[in-house]
């Protein structure tokens, strides 16, 4: 054996003894240097990666799924008529078409039905209602995007560190107020202060 590697001898294991080198381990020293590695993200379309985005169910598939379950419930009418051995052919033909299109106006079959987790179009369309009905239950706006309190208006300032900066302000001035009515030595301005701590 070359290097060490495989069996010593291939005798009685029920192989031929070659081996193959693994070509899909991953070299260590070959590590990507790009910044999706990197512990932040640096640009706004690294951020965008990482938003959360919905996931948005296959109209087909959810229209097929509708198209299948109308099938099922005709064939269990056709089913139950045909076992009825008083009913003609033409009868089961036209309750058949009845049925189908009945629930077809209204949309599939109406069940309150439990999900699998193989139903992933079914679980992301119920979730988008889901999340609709809580949007509209606590006022949230269509076009509300998620972080956007957090981000900085056009000259730099975010928008929460404005209001505390005219608070401070505000705050300064009220300050600036008293203590040049103290300097003036009015002693109004002293029991108007003396009011106010208390």
């Amino acid at each position: 054996m070359s290097s060490n590697v495989g069996l010593s001898t291939p005798r009685g294991s029920g192989t031929s003894g070659y081996v193959q080198r693994n070509l899909s381990a991953l070299n260590p020293s070959k590590k990507p240097t790009t910044s999706r590695f990197a512990p932040y993200p640096q640009s706004a379309s690294e951020i965008d990666h990482l938003r959360h985005k919905q996931r948005q169910p296959d109209q087909k598939i959810l229209a097929h799924d509708r198209a299948r379950e109308i099938e099922v419930k005709i064939f269990e009418l056709r089913d139950k008529l045909e076992e009825e051995e008083d009913v003609d052919e033409e009868d089961i033909e036209r309750q058949c078409d009845e049925l189908r299109e009945k629930l077809s106006k209204e949309g599939g079959v109406k069940e309150g039905k439990v999900l699998k987790r193989h139903q992933v179009h079914e679980l992301a369309a119920a979730k988008i209602e889901e999340s609709e009905k809580l949007r509209r239950a606590l006022g949230i706006r269509k076009d509300y995007e998620e972080g956007s309190h957090w981000k900085r208006s056009g000259n730099g300032i975010g928008a929460t560190e404005e209001r505390l900066k005219a608070g401070l302000k505000n705050e300064d001035e009220d300050r600036g107020e008293k203590s040049r009515r103290r300097r003036s030595g009015s002693g109004s301005a002293r029991e108007e202060e003396d009011d106010d701590e208390e």
